[in-house]
């Protein structure tokens, strides 16, 4: 080895283990990912910043000719915050490459470097400023919860063009609202070009003990606050229907389904047969539990309206009330009616010939093809008839002004009383943007932008519990050919002996 290859190579060597001494070792391998997104989700104190900061500045040093534009939604938030860090970074682990940092409290903000790269800082605010920048390689969004979705495809489309590195937007965020543009876009979909980072305080060795001490007392003083602020947990704006407390906690727990996938049958036009359940991870239904033979289930049903929102179909063990399933998927993922009628019916025969309660207010066409199917054990609600005034018995659930807040009112009850009881995500992030809307005298229901599709199938499959059994039914024996001088003998006997030829012989076939 000769001794410039040596020198290299100690001089990495020393590199490394000043790195490793000055950061977290959370955000170490976040130094070489090159996903053109890298999202930094966290809570107070995590270091989030920090570490986007100093990723920034060990760019602009390593990779001359750098152009860094830094970004907040206000440009005048940014001389405290992001220019104020990075100057402080910069003089003390680079000092020597530094080029020029403006002095004073006002005029323009930038840093430069002896090798040609740049950091300029502006606000999403100041669009002469941003309109006059080009050539940007790299980008830092401090404070995404603040963006709009809008300012960020602006600042994606810009970063473009020829550079020997590569193009990355680093985002970092304290979450607000679960209802956000960002968990939408980056951890609810899947992309290859995004990778997702999630830390709190207790990842950063560096927070002075006084400032842990100060986050932690919110766990008494402020549960809430302590989960979305200090824990980076996904928050509420409005006035949440459900106990959010209680939801949160539900959500810190994590609980993963025992298996993904979807059913699989043959269907000849008229009946369904062979129904299998099929792994896949990109599937539409959760197992949280596999269905117990003799087990009694109920599966409360929501369509997708008008095909904005989602089919949903809920399943709860009727002798626990515990969610162990739930079906999920809308228009855009290649759902439709029929397909929804279909999965449900093998959804139901899935669990034991569960009770359905599909909600008809949209549409009667999913519960219509579930009895043209063959499917039979549906919940029966009462209804006027429109002809003849009198009461009969309809199959589906109905939403109404009565049935409505009723519903509602009993799953409210079970949140607050056994949250236990309800492990699925999707469901219980729907539960925190369930808000009493202000602008709609505290009526109950999805936030803007959110949706009510699990929280309604939810409340459907509890309302309908009464209509099903509480018991475990007794396993079936099974059946045995009988010959005919058994069957002879069986019909000369009296009842006490016909009784005891069945258990001494089993049930006919």
């Amino acid at each position: 080895m000769d001794q410039k290859t040596l020198d290299a190579k100690v001089e990495a060597a020393l590199w490394w283990k000043q790195l490793r001494e000055t950061n977290n070792e959370t955000f170490l391998p976040l130094f070489f990912d090159k996903h053109r997104h890298l999202v930094l989700k966290g809570g107070g104190g995590s270091g989030k910043s920090i570490f986007a900061g100093r990723k920034v500045l060990e760019r602009c040093v390593s990779e001359p000719g750098h152009r860094f534009l830094v970004v907040r939604k206000v440009a005048k938030t940014l001389r405290e915050s992001c220019f104020h860090q990075l100057c402080a970074q910069a003089r003390e682990f680079y000092p020597s490459e530094i080029k020029r940092i403006p002095q004073g409290k006002s005029g323009d903000m930038y840093i430069t470097f002896r090798n040609g790269s740049e950091i300029i800082f502006a606000g999403l605010d100041d669009v002469e400023k941003l309109k006059s920048i080009h050539d940007i390689t790299g980008i830092w969004i401090e404070e995404g919860s603040e963006v709009f979705e809008d300012d960020f495809d602006q600042l994606d489309i810009r970063l473009r063009g020829e550079t020997p590195y590569y193009q990355q937007i680093i985002i970092s965020f304290n979450p607000i609202s679960i209802n956000h543009w960002m968990k939408k876009r980056f951890f609810d979909r899947k992309d290859t070009r995004v990778r997702v980072h999630e830390s709190t305080y207790k990842d950063n060795r560096f927070l002075p003990e006084k400032d842990q001490k100060t986050l932690e007392q919110f766990k008494e003083t402020n549960p809430y606050y302590y989960t979305v602020y200090c824990l980076g947990m996904w928050g509420v704006i409005g006035k949440t229907y459900f106990d959010a407390k209680m939801v949160q906690a539900q959500l810190a727990k994590g609980i993963k389904p025992e298996m993904v996938g979807k059913f699989e049958f043959y269907y000849n036009g008229i009946e369904i047969k062979s129904v299998s359940f099929v792994e896949d991870e990109n599937g539409f239904v959760k197992l949280y539990k596999a269905p117990e033979a003799g087990r009694p289930y109920v599966i409360g049903g929501d369509t997708a309206g008008e095909g904005s929102d989602y089919f949903v179909g809920q399943v709860l063990d009727n002798i626990t009330g515990r969610q162990v399933a739930v079906l999920r998927s809308r228009y855009e993922e290649g759902f439709d009616e029929g397909i929804y009628a279909q999965q449900m019916y093998c959804l139901g025969s899935f669990y034991n010939n569960a009770l359905l309660a599909v909600e008809t207010n949209f549409s009667t066409h999913p519960q219509k093809e579930l009895e043209r199917l063959g499917y039979h054990k549906f919940f029966v609600r009462e209804r006027e008839d429109s002809f003849t005034g009198e009461i009969v018995n309809s199959y589906g659930f109905r939403t109404d002004r009565i049935t409505r807040p009723l519903v509602l009112g009993e799953l409210q009850g079970i949140v607050r009383e056994h949250p236990e009881l309800i492990v699925d995500q999707a469901t219980l992030e729907e539960m925190l943007t369930f808000v009493l809307r202000e602008d709609k005298k505290l009526r109950p229901e999805a936030e803007d932008g959110a949706h009510d599709d699990c929280v309604m199938a939810l409340a459907i499959a509890y309302y309908a519990r009464p209509q099903q059994s509480m018991r475990v039914a007794a396993p079936e024996k099974a059946k045995v050919e009988w010959t005919q001088s058994m069957w002879e003998d069986y019909r000369r006997a009296s009842p006490a002996e016909k009784k005891m030829l069945l258990e001494r012989w089993g049930h006919p076939m």
